[in-house]
């Protein structure tokens, strides 16, 4: 099949001050710039996420349970998957290498698993090899408590930071009022574990009684994008809101999210569940959106093949079907750009090792953007 392209324009939408909500950021002097997209892996249903092995090819996550290896345009699936609980948004999720991974073959990946008491599902994380075609040496590293039938709100992104910790992130399950604010209960959560899922002695709840011991920071919504600054080191994520207020975050030890005791959202009715946008020991979000543009995916740009992006960072929009770029200063955004317009639902966005930016789509594939200038 022959690579599909795509020319686009693009701009850019400028604000004079680091305002958080979207109604605030004024247009002004647009830049025209062109991007070409390559469809680099065809007919894919929703690809939820994507990690790239050393010898230049892909292993690509399908939401219903399958995992596929595409390497010289081919596609192999990849046998001897857990079994996967499929509902509403939760099935197989995210994917990634070990930081060591030519050395030790491990990968890292997220789903929803109805092993354990009761009926329905929860998210679960797993580490195993590749020997050719299927999965071995599987270990589960982790699983979320209790299982529950509703759809919602399963998380769920993995990144390791400089020290080799594991992050992961599990929604609230849509139990609102009963598991973010509670370090008892599993939900609305960032975990930090090590390698092999064993428990760090310094994460912040250790010594807490009763508390979920991998537990990192709390108060989340539903975080379905997780990234390392190639900075800092900081583990950046973003949640989505209910109607309005998603949120970016720099995650830190033992911190509180506020979810949902504060929030920039309302209820999907148009109700509001909490009049407050601020308390004191929760945090305040580094940038929110209203409304809301449903977020999946992140990434930070420092590849030399996009010189005019270096230090941004690339969030795909469900609700809105494009790519936004968020240009920031001292860890405040100061300008937006809305990229590939009506592209589709964008469920993820990486950075691949040989500098291009991968981005999945819903009902269409992978694609790789192309620099024209």
């Amino acid at each position: 099949m022959k690579p599909i392209y795509t020319l686009v324009t693009l701009f850019i939408v400028y604000t004079s001050c680091a305002q958080q909500v979207e109604s605030e950021i004024k247009a002004e002097s647009p830049e025209h710039i062109s991007y070409t997209t390559e469809l680099v892996v065809p007919d894919l249903n929703i690809a939820w996420g994507m990690a790239f092995l050393p010898d230049g090819s892909m292993l690509i996550t399908e939401k219903a349970g399958e995992l596929i290896h595409f390497k010289n345009g081919t596609k192999t699936t990849i046998d001897g998957l857990p079994e996967i609980y499929v509902r509403g948004q939760g099935g197989f999720m995210d994917i990634k290498l070990h930081p060591d991974y030519i050395n030790n073959g491990w990968i890292y990946f997220s789903y929803a698993s109805s092993e354990g008491e009761g009926e329905g599902g929860n998210t679960a994380i797993m580490r195993a090899k590749i020997n050719e075609t299927s999965l071995s040496n599987q270990q589960q590293l982790y699983k979320a408590v209790p299982n529950t039938t509703k759809g919602q709100h399963f998380g769920s992104r993995i990144e390791f930071d400089n020290e080799g910790y594991l992050y992961f992130s599990a929604g609230e399950r849509g139990q609102r009022d009963v598991n973010p604010q509670d370090i008892t209960r599993d939900g609305g959560k960032i975990y930090r574990l090590n390698d092999d899922g064993s428990i760090p002695s310094d994460n912040p709840f250790v010594n807490t009684p009763g508390a979920k011991t991998a537990i990192y920071s709390y108060g989340h919504r539903n975080p379905q994008g997780m990234t390392k600054h190639p900075e800092t080191g900081d583990i950046w994520t973003h949640e989505h809101g209910p109607q309005g207020g998603d949120e970016i975050n720099i995650i830190g030890k033992g911190k509180n999210y506020g979810w949902p005791v504060i929030s920039y959202g309302i209820n999907y009715s148009g109700t509001t569940f909490t009049d407050i946008t601020e308390k004191e020991g929760m945090e305040q979000p580094l940038f929110y959106w209203v409304p809301s543009i449903a977020p999946s995916g992140m990434t930070f740009v420092n590849s030399d093949k996009y010189p005019n992006w270096q230090g941004n960072l690339l969030v795909g929009s469900l609700k809105f079907q494009y790519l936004e770029r968020l240009i920031l200063e001292n860890n405040k955004v100061i300008k937006r750009e809305k990229l590939f317009e009506s592209i589709g639902r964008v469920r993820d966005v990486r950075q691949a090792p040989d500098g291009y930016i991968y981005l999945s789509v819903e009902g269409k594939g992978i694609y790789k953007i192309i620099p024209t200038n």
